[in-house]
């Protein structure tokens, strides 16, 4: 086990800052106010990086994750998986791999349902994968997930009967604590929820709903992360898109930042996404 500063950082995909108005905003839902309130406490900052177009997740996800404007370095926004000069930018100035070159110990919490933890198809690598293929060799995997050393992208395993798994889904409250425990072990954790930009594309009130619900019961649980000497909590996103149920494409809204605990007055002051990891680093540094 590590120790000084711990950072739990939540990428939550797709999750703008809207409307207050819940016909509107599911986020505003008076059912989830948990969810509002975090909102009310979080730092507004922009993803569309002076770009024109709507703001994407190859792009976002760069920025936010390796402290470079990446849709100005592409010339434009890029959705899906990054092409190869994404890659590569991603491989270069990666927050993980800037993190152990400070002597920390990073950590991506996702797990993934294969066996080889070191080989993903290089067409389906998201940002994410690429940056952990790339600073820490292989991702957690089936074997890690099942022993409550990973948290499922969906957080319940909801999704991953289609992919051959047999067992039981786990309670919001129980992935909570499994992160929770491997936050602990690590100096900087992430872990990344994309089930909600998968529920804004698709229009679908029943799914948006699901997804929201999830977050109400595990984002208070994983928020207590922060109640611990020298812990600091982070949410943030890449751009906008559950937030408005009038559109079923990404948004220009501003994105939450949200910071809790130890250092969290750093994030206050930060303007767009390539300020999230400079900051991240900042925090490090300083002890």
């Amino acid at each position: 086990m590590t120790s000084g500063l711990k950072i739990l950082f939540i990428f939550v995909d797709g999750f703008g800052l809207g409307s207050a108005d819940p016909a509107v905003n599911p986020l505003r839902d008076p059912r989830f106010p948990n969810l509002s309130n975090l909102l009310d406490s979080a730092y507004p900052i922009d993803a569309c990086l002076g770009v024109d177009g709507n703001p994407q997740s190859a792009t976002g996800q760069a920025s936010l994750l390796c402290g470079i404007n990446a849709s100005k370095a592409m010339g434009r926004h890029i959705e899906g998986f990054p092409p190869p000069a994404l890659k590569a930018l991603i491989e270069d100035e990666n927050l993980f791999s800037k993190l152990r070159k400070l002597g920390k110990q990073p950590t991506f919490a996702n797990s993934y349902w294969i066996d080889d933890p070191h080989h993903i198809p290089s067409g389906r690598q998201s940002v994410t994968t690429v940056m952990t293929l790339k600073a820490l060799h292989g991702v957690r995997h089936k074997k890690e997930l099942l022993s409550g050393r990973a948290v499922n992208h969906d957080i319940t395993r909801w999704t991953m009967h289609s992919r051959g798994y047999d067992g039981p889904l786990i309670e919001p409250e129980e992935a909570a604590e499994h992160l929770l425990n491997v936050a602990h072990e690590n100096d900087f954790t992430l872990f990344e929820y994309f089930m909600t930009d998968r529920a804004g594309h698709s229009g679908d009130p029943e799914l948006v709903f699901q997804c929201l619900e999830t977050l109400e019961r595990f984002l208070p649980k994983v928020g207590t992360f922060a109640e611990q000497p020298n812990h600091l909590f982070l949410l943030c996103s890449d751009h906008g898109n559950i937030e408005d149920s009038t559109t079923t494409s990404h948004t220009r809204n501003p994105v939450p930042l949200i910071a809790l605990g130890a250092g969290a007055s750093t994030f206050q002051t930060l303007e767009n996404l390539t300020d999230v990891t400079p900051a991240i680093l900042e925090r490090f540094s300083a002890l």
